[in-house]
């Protein structure tokens, strides 16, 4: 499996890990960004993730392809949920296996930071206060307007 898709439900982990198994793979690395109740000084309740699909897709195939080529592993895969999802909840995963975990380790993280780099999907914070905003649009302008620099979200 060398895949991207969008997912509306809970991502299932045990399964994509079983996409990757592969007799010849002797490592395997994934990342899993949750998500968190607070995000620079504000307490978040939930996030919104949409995105522009069919772009999306076609773009993180490239990714997962690129990742491949690059770092010579066997499978990789990327789920990453749109709609709304509550604290904890998975927002997105990254598996990779491959002959040895260096490799492994490696196109995991090329394929996490392109996705969030490359991919048109957005993200909209709730707050406890009742506000909201989508993250890396309005709020990011303001703050860079009045610190002078980049507003940066990790």
């Amino acid at each position: 499996m060398n895949t991207f898709a969008f997912s509306n439900a809970a991502i299932d982990i045990a399964a994509l890990q079983q996409t990757l198994r592969d007799p010849a793979a002797g490592g395997y690395a994934s990342f899993e960004g949750w998500v968190r109740n607070h995000n620079e000084g504000l307490q978040v309740t939930r996030l919104e993730y949409e995105a522009f699909e069919a772009l999306a897709i076609k773009e993180a195939d490239l990714i997962i392809a690129e990742a491949i080529k690059k770092y010579g592993v066997l499978r990789a895969a990327c789920v990453h949920r749109v709609g709304t999802l509550e604290i904890g909840d998975i927002a997105v995963w990254v598996g990779v296996s491959s002959a040895h975990r260096d490799e492994a380790f490696k196109a995991c993280r090329y394929i996490i930071d392109e996705v969030k780099h490359r991919l048109p999907i957005w993200k909209k914070e709730h707050y406890i206060n009742g506000d909201s905003g989508w993250v890396n649009c309005e709020r990011c302008a303001e703050a860079s307007h009045q610190l002078g620099h980049a507003h940066l979200h990790r």
